[in-house]
């Protein structure tokens, strides 16, 4: 049994969605919310302690009552939420998972769990299939190797007294997501592959037909 806890990062005002609302509190047609969605299968893993939502206080009566669910208020920028969230975490494994993910499956969270056996950081994820290029200004400089570009998702591993560490250290540096937070400090991270639908819904566009 892997004892781990998991750092939901839920705050936001859905700007970018045009919903008027946090994101994460929109009504998928089965009724249930995206935030739910995200949420199901940790609730669902006896291996997880602690459900970690990190919000704003607003929206913390539309939480789904759970013995295991913990509330904190989300931070100026994203990387404030999970110290937030980080803070209540006290299993030896951590997960940080963007509450707007509600297509994660079962299978991810096993394959981190497994990966985390022969390491101390993991992040799922799937290596690009378009042609990435890079860019100075609107001037295309070079085109990179694509299956050595790697698109990182949530969630992401971590031993939770590493991660602690590394947030503990980089206080004033802004990083967009936590694995790079943890390579920063020459921690090696490793990658879990993913072939399911785990896109993160963002732009308005994101909500039809869900």
């Amino acid at each position: 049994m892997m004892k781990y806890d998991v750092v939901i990062v839920a705050s936001g005002k859905g700007d970018r969605a045009g919903l008027g609302f946090n994101k994460v509190f929109y009504r998928m047609k089965d009724g249930l919310t995206v935030l739910e969605h995200s949420l199901f299968l940790f609730k669902k893993d006896e291996d997880c302690q602690k459900i970690i939502v990190v919000t704003n206080k607003e929206n913390w009566n539309e939480l789904t009552a759970d013995d295991r669910i913990a509330v904190v208020e989300g931070g100026e920028q994203r990387q404030d939420s999970v110290r937030n969230g980080l803070a209540l975490a006290e299993s030896p494994y951590v997960f940080i998972h963007d509450g707007a993910r509600p297509f994660v499956q079962e299978d991810n969270i096993q394959a981190l769990k497994e990966k985390l056996q022969e390491c101390d950081a993991a992040v799922l994820g799937h290596v690009a299939v378009d042609t990435i290029k890079t860019l100075q200004g609107d001037r295309i400089v070079r085109t990179v190797d694509r299956s050595t570009v790697f698109i990182a998702e949530t969630p992401q591993a971590f031993k939770t007294e590493l991660l602690k560490h590394c947030y503990k250290n980089c206080e004033k540096v802004v990083f967009t997501d936590d694995a790079s937070l943890v390579e920063s400090l020459g921690y090696e991270v490793r990658a879990v592959f993913n072939d399911h639908d785990n896109r993160k819904l963002t732009i308005s566009d994101d909500f039809k037909d869900l």
